[in-house]
């Protein structure tokens, strides 16, 4: 006698989503390599097994009811917590972490971060990498809620428990206009005053609770909010806005003229910049993890992770 647990194998389960994915019995068989009664046979065995209809059968096309679209979402699922029990087994044996998802704040060179994941993929590890993009507080929240296993660009690790973090270096931020705009001609220093009728551009801080960080932002100003530093940059390079940018973002637009350095009745900011991570004895890390803190360790990389951003 059939039952539940003796057809809906994982087997079972991949081949009920090849069916929804194809679109038909047909294609499925095909893309599965065996002849359409065979195919037809396996489903049918589910379905009086469970005593429902899978697939409406009245057209060509294979469409999941309600009832086959049920199991084959909780059949997704099913297949990626056995994946995910392979990789914690896997990781049992090797040390290797199943997965590494690092937070990377848009005031960290991507490049550079791209270039430390080529590297990392080229021993070929067991460990996948996840970057997730976070601006501001949201990049330690990101840490601290355990979304991220590394964190680059965390501007103030404070005193969270479990966190250890070790200092990327500071990063100086000047107040930046295109040429074309108002605040490029005026005099010096820029009152605050002058500054509040001029449209500010803004990073949306990405913490997930609470209200977030904002930074240099004067009462009453209209304000654009961007996404990344990035996008902060590009829209003040098109004189959209004005603001405090990281001096090695802007240098080289500095440098031919594209943006144009205003000095300010504040005072110029310095911030310093650390990376961080969730803090255990050195010999319980992940060998994924130990191999990026590993390159983190030399003041060539962690300079990079700074200063080489695009134009640059």
């Amino acid at each position: 006698m059939q039952t539940t647990r003796n057809v809906l194998t994982p087997d079972a389960l991949a081949m009920l989503q090849s069916i929804a994915g194809a679109g038909s019995f047909a294609a499925a068989a095909r893309d599965l390599k065996l002849v359409p009664s065979a195919l037809t046979y396996r489903v049918r065995r589910i379905e009086d097994a469970l005593d429902v209809l899978l697939f409406d059968r009245s057209s060509r096309q294979a469409r999941p009811t309600a009832a086959g679209a049920e199991l084959l979402r909780e059949g997704s699922r099913l297949l990626e917590e056995i994946d995910a029990v392979a990789n914690r087994v896997k990781r049992v044996a090797t040390g290797w972490e199943p997965q590494l998802t690092i937070a990377v704040d848009s005031i960290i060179a991507k490049t550079t971060v791209l270039e430390l994941c080529e590297s990392f993929f080229a021993q070929a590890p067991p460990t996948r990498i996840k970057l997730r993009d976070e601006t501001l507080s949201g990049t330690l929240d990101c840490l601290t809620s355990g979304q991220a296993d590394l964190a680059l660009g965390v501007a103030e690790s404070g005193n969270n428990a479990g966190i250890h973090s070790k200092p990327l270096g500071d990063v100086s931020f000047v107040y930046a206009v295109a040429p074309h705009h108002p605040l490029a001609g005026a005099p010096e220093p820029l009152k605050d005053e002058v500054v509040r009728q001029h449209r500010a551009v803004a990073v949306a801080d990405t913490i997930g609770r609470g209200k977030g960080l904002t930074v240099g932002l004067l009462g009453g100003q209209d304000v654009f909010t961007v996404a990344t530093m990035r996008d902060k940059l590009d829209t003040q390079l098109r004189g959209m806005g004005s603001g405090f940018v990281p001096e090695c973002m802007a240098r080289a637009y500095i440098e031919t003229g594209r943006l144009v350095v205003k000095r300010t009745e504040r005072p110029q900011r310095i911030v310093r910049v650390s990376y961080a991570w969730r803090s255990v004895a050195k010999t319980d890390h992940g060998r994924a993890l130990a191999w990026w803190l590993t390159q983190l360790e030399s003041p060539t990389t962690r300079a990079a992770l700074l200063e080489r951003h695009r134009g640059v």
